[in-house]
């Protein structure tokens, strides 16, 4: 069993069978889910996108700034990050948000020695503002945190079971990797796993990734305790 995990969750998982905001819903399944693993005793960091309000390179145009609209993609991360944790909190698993962006009468700066002291008293530590800066992605922003927090493991979720040689929405002859190295995630363009700067850090910093099916009943808890889940890429 892994002793501390990163969950990345995306703002489009957030928002449920719905096109865009909240479900919350969804989050209350997503928090009985992550129940049994701290109740196992994995501390758990979760870093939250921001899809479902704003993605700040989609927002960016000819009137809109790039660093803008990377701040608007953001702030939608801090909007998740506070109503994921209250639903977390009513579900009986302690939980604090913190954040990279500095919001002070919204939610709690992220700081390294404020997290581990949440995470060393069993508390859920719900990470928004992706890094702070612009330009990063949140899936950046997962890598980073985990190599900061010492992480085992980063978890990112999607809607597949894995990773796939192409699109299995597109192919059905797509296979897919029980394992997959860095190496051919960062070459191969056919290959979707997260943006070429957080793989490069994963690679470079050696941190394993496992990347899996959300809704999946015990998934979560499955790759916390080491089971084989998802693709393995290290």
């Amino acid at each position: 069993m892994y002793k501390r995990i990163l969950l990345k969750l995306s703002g489009e998982q957030l928002q449920g069978d719905f096109d865009g905001g909240f479900d919350t819903q969804r989050a209350v399944w997503i928090a009985n889910e992550i129940k049994a693993v701290v109740e196992a005793g994995t501390q758990v960091v979760v870093m939250v996108g921001g899809g479902n309000y704003v993605r700040g390179a989609q927002l960016a145009n000819e009137s809109i700034g790039r660093v803008t609209a990377d701040n608007a993609g953001m702030l939608s991360t801090v909007i998740n990050a506070v109503v994921l944790s209250d639903v977390f909190n009513h579900a009986g698993v302690a939980t604090r948000a913190l954040s990279s962006v500095t919001i002070d009468q919204v939610i709690d700066q992220f700081t390294h020695r404020r997290a581990l002291s949440h995470l060393e008293k069993q508390r859920v530590v719900v990470v928004a503002g992706g890094v702070g800066r612009p330009y990063l992605t949140t899936d950046t922003a997962a890598v980073n945190i985990a190599l900061e927090m010492e992480c085992d493991v980063i978890l990112k979720t999607t809607k597949v079971d894995g990773v796939y040689d192409r699109d299995p929405a597109k192919f059905d002859d797509a296979k897919k990797f029980d394992e997959l190295s860095y190496q051919r995630a960062v070459e191969d363009e056919e290959i979707k796993v997260m943006d070429k700067a957080a793989l490069g850090l994963a690679m470079e910093q050696k941190q394993s990734l496992i990347i899996f099916d959300l809704l999946t009943p015990g998934n979560i808890a499955k790759a916390a305790r080491g089971e084989k889940v998802g693709t393995l890429v290290r």
